[in-house]
C-alpha cells in the first residue's frame, strides 16, 4: 500500500493531533495510507527564523532515516505554515516533498485572483513573503494579518477564535477573495472562520494532502477512485476542485 508521511516539525503533540484530525477524511479503504508524525527534536512552536533554521537539520535526519527504511513513504509533507527546509529536503530525497504553505497558496490562486493569509505572529509574515516570492505570487497577496498569540492559545478551541474571525474580516476588507490559514495549529478553526467571514478558507495540510494524494496515485500508474466519499468531501473543504488538483499536479506544482 502506498504511504504519505506528514511530519509536524514542532514538538507539540496537540498540534499533531489537530493535523491528524484535519486530514482524517483522506483515510479510506483502497487509498494511500496517511501517517502523521511529530519531530521530537523540534521546538514547541516555530515563531521566528531562529526556530525555522533550527529544525532543518533534524528534518533532514528524519527524512534520511525514513528513506533508509525498507518501506519508505511515497511522499512527504512538512506540516508547518512557513515550509521549513523544503529546498534541502527536496535535494536530499528522490521522493516528493510538499510544503503545506506552498500547497495552500496553490489552492488559493486556483480559486481566486487575490488571497489573504492569517499568520500566527508578525515574524511569520517575512517567511511567508519569501515563499510567495519563490513562487512568483507575492503580487496576488491582498493582505496578511498576524494574530500575535502563542501556539497554546491557538490550539484552544475558543481562546483565539474571535481573533481569527476578526483577522479574516480584516483580510477580506483588504480585497482577499479566499483565505489561507498560515499555521497548522489553526486547523480546527477553519469551518468557523469560513462560515463567519463568508469566503473560502484553505487549511494548508488538507491542501498538501490533496496534491500528495494525486501524485502518489499517479506515479503508481493508477487513478483517483471514482467514488471515494471522504477524500472528495475533504477536497471541497480546501476550496480546491478535484479538476484543479489534477491540473496542478500535471504542471508540477508542489
Amino acid at each position: 500500500m502506498s504511504r504519505i508521511l506528514i511530519l509536524n516539525p514542532n514538538s507539540s503533540r496537540a498540534c499533531t493531533d489537530g493535523i491528524a484530525a484535519a486530514v482524517a477524511p483522506w483515510q479510506f479503504a483502497g487509498g494511500p495510507q496517511i501517517e502523521v508524525a511529530t519531530l521530537e527534536e523540534g521546538p514547541p512552536a516555530i515563531y521566528g527564523w531562529r526556530e525555522w533554521h533550527a529544525v532543518v537539520e533534524p528534518l533532514c535526519r528524519f527524512i534520511e532515516q525514513q528513506d533508509a527504511d525498507y518501506t519508505p513513504p511515497d511522499a512527504y509533507i512538512i506540516a508547518c505554515g512557513s515550509d521549513p527546509g523544503i529546498d534541502p529536503l527536496r535535494a536530499l530525497t528522490p521522493r516528493p516533498v510538499f510544503g503545506v504553505f506552498r500547497s495552500a497558496v496553490a489552492a488559493a490562486v486556483s480559486r481566486a485572483e487575490r488571497f489573504g493569509v492569517i499568520a500566527l505572529v508578525d515574524q511569520s509574515v517575512e517567511r511567508h513573503l519569501a515563499a510567495l516570492r519563490a513562487m512568483g505570487l507575492e503580487r496576488r497577496l491582498a493582505a496578511e494579518v498576524a494574530l500575535n498569540v502563542s501556539m497554546e492559545t491557538l490550539l484552544d478551541e475558543n481562546a483565539a477564535r474571535a481573533r481569527l474571525i476578526d483577522a479574516g474580516w480584516e483580510a477580506k476588507k483588504a480585497g482577499s477573495q479566499v483565505l489561507v490559514l498560515g499555521c497548522t495549529g489553526m486547523a480546527h478553526h477553519r469551518p468557523f472562520i469560513e462560515e463567519s467571514v463568508g469566503v473560502p478558507v484553505i487549511e494548508p495540510c488538507q491542501a498538501a494532502v490533496s496534491l500528495a494524494f494525486t501524485v502518489v496515485v499517479k506515479e503508481q500508474g493508477g487513478a483517483l477512485p471514482r467514488t471515494p466519499p471522504n477524500p472528495l468531501r475533504a477536497l471541497r473543504a480546501t476550496a480546491m476542485p478535484v479538476e484543479t488538483v489534477t491540473q496542478l499536479v500535471g504542471s508540477g506544482v508542489r
